[in-house]
């Protein structure tokens, strides 16, 4: 990427700004059209379109004028909440990139995020400033963090206090549609995270995939659960933005089921989506005591679902349609739905891939493969990302022969419908979150005490697999349990990577090449009554 630079247009920029098809311009026409209809709901607090527009626009203003201009990357380490987006889209007017921070994230980690990034803002809140200003300090390249909620640091700026600023100079600047939009983070097998940048088509593209599979009318009420830093999150409020309908927006913190209800029972809610670990809570807490809820369409995805689970699902809410959604963050990222009509009869399929996608499945050679043969699917679309972020040697393994490599692999039926058979070396997803071993084994190496280490999956009840370490230990160290490595680790990685359990053996199983032989690690340590030392 080039240095950011201001857009040469603004003093013409109107004509075309208002042709654009992204999130902002919808929401200035439903601000427009619509102007006291309620857009977002949080907790008791609701905002109208009007509100959205002008707040998002005063935001923009007051980056403007503190020198954000045309490509900057600005960090965004915020919990689920109105401010969320009103940062996003002021951000975007300007030409402007928000970087999504998972909040669970080390400070290490965020600093990377920064440094890798080249962000020099932070717009963060009150609980989580001093994950900010670790970052910033380990960094040295945030200079201006931005708090909503208020902080007692001088160093930080308050938000509602830039939102009140007068926004009347925010020139009108035309922000084209392969204009970055987000740089979503997701870690990669190298061990460091790849910054995937997503455009503004990409984003309509994902809005029109998931307005073109739900069933949708005028009066729906779309529940966000998943963190706005994920991309199920953020990317979720594309379609509510195109089709302006009322969103609602639940914080995070631990996972009520029981609340997740009556909140979609008193706000009218008729489509929500979830990770399968919140889909079987939800669906015990409904058999337990039923409320009368509008659902129209539920959705799953992120994480692998047992078929317990979606029998649950079925049987519970049999009157909605129940749509799985399969993708990654580098496709915006739905690539393949399972419809509700197909949802009983192709169950532990992820579906048929959707219109805006061309996919192959292919072998090592990028030859095609026969139906019901495993291969790797491959994609090309308007919803594929435009590269990794400062990147290039990543975005050209990815993009091999012309279609971007999703490291899944998968097999298809006599019907067309798909079946994830593996996915990308190394990976585990716990809970709805993407842990990649090698970056885990990174950290693991960095202590003292550890000579060796590899990572492994183990299946797990509540959140569908944890993280193991199987470690050989260090010359004069003779014993070595997850309490002792709790410091480190802290320091080092978010909660959700660390190891659940630990494995001491003299040595890691090689091949003759000098790699590590992990089918042996999983054979020995992956299941759940295998001996771990903890």
């Amino acid at each position: 990427m080039t240095a950011a630079i201001d857009t040469p247009d603004i003093a013409t920029a109107e004509p075309l700004r208002s042709r654009r098809n992204h999130w902002n311009n919808q929401v200035r026409r439903h601000a427009f059209m619509n102007p006291d209809m309620v857009a977002i709901k949080y907790l008791d607090r609701e905002t109208t379109w009007r509100q959205l527009d002008e707040r998002s626009r005063a935001f923009a203003a007051a980056l403007r004028r503190r020198g954000v201009r045309f490509g900057d990357r600005i960090l965004m380490a915020l919990l689920n909440r109105t401010e969320y987006l009103e940062a996003v889209l002021g951000a975007n007017l300007i030409g402007a990139i928000p970087v999504p921070v998972n909040i669970r994230m080390s400070p290490a980690e965020v600093a990377f995020l920064a440094t890798d990034s080249g962000a020099h803002v932070m717009v963060t809140e009150t609980l989580l400033a001093p994950l900010a200003d670790a970052g910033a300090t380990t960094t040295g390249t945030l200079d201006t963090t931005i708090v909503v909620g208020g902080s007692d640091s001088a160093d930080h700026l308050d938000y509602e206090t830039l939102v009140a600023e007068d926004s009347s100079d925010l020139p009108e600047i035309d922000v084209p549609e392969d204009t970055v939009a987000l740089v979503m983070y997701t870690s990669g097998t190298t061990g460091k995270p790849k910054g995937a940048m997503l455009t503004h088509q990409n984003l309509q593209a994902q809005a029109m995939t998931v307005i073109s599979t739900a069933d949708s009318g005028p009066d729906d009420v779309s529940s966000c659960v998943p963190p706005m830093f994920h991309i199920a999150g953020i990317a979720g409020f594309a379609p509510v933005f195109y089709r302006g309908i009322r969103a609602v927006i639940h914080p995070l913190g631990a996972f009520d089921a029981d609340d997740m209800l009556d909140t979609m029972e008193r706000e009218g809610t008729t489509s929500v989506f979830m990770v399968p670990a919140q889909w079987q809570a939800v669906c015990a807490a409904q058999q337990a005591r039923p409320r009368a809820l509008r659902l129209r369409t539920i959705s799953w995805g992120a994480a692998p679902a047992s078929d317990t689970v979606l029998e649950a699902m079925n049987t519970t809410f049999p009157d909605a349609l129940n749509l799985t959604a399969f993708g990654q963050t580098e496709m915006s990222p739905v690539t393949c739905i399972l419809e509700g009509k197909d949802a009983r009869r192709k169950i532990g399929s992820i579906g048929k891939v959707v219109p805006a996608v061309t996919a192959r499945i292919v072998d090592p050679l990028m030859n095609d493969v026969a139906p019901g043969e495993v291969g790797e699917i491959v994609y090309r679309g308007p919803n594929l990302m435009k590269g990794y972020w400062e990147n290039p040697q990543a975005t050209a393994d990815a993009f091999a022969g012309g279609w971007f490599h999703s490291g899944d692999l998968v097999r298809q039926d006599d019907e067309g419908f798909l079946y994830v058979v593996d996915r990308a070396k190394d990976m585990i997803i716990s809970g709805g979150e993407n842990i990649y071993c090698a970056e885990v084994e990174n950290v693991l190496y960095g202590h003292p005490a550890i000579a060796e280490a590899a990572v492994i999956g183990r299946a797990d009840d509540k959140w569908g697999e944890v993280p193991i370490a199987v470690v050989a230990l260090a010359d004069g160290v003779d014993t070595l349990t997850l309490d002792e490595l709790g410091a480190y680790l802290n320091d080092n990685l978010a909660r959700f990577k660390q190891p659940k359990g630990l494995v001491v053996v003299d040595a890691l199983p090689r091949n003759a090449g000098g790699k590590v032989v992990k089918p042996t690690l999983h054979s020995a340590y992956g299941s759940k009554d295998a001996g771990l030392e903890h």
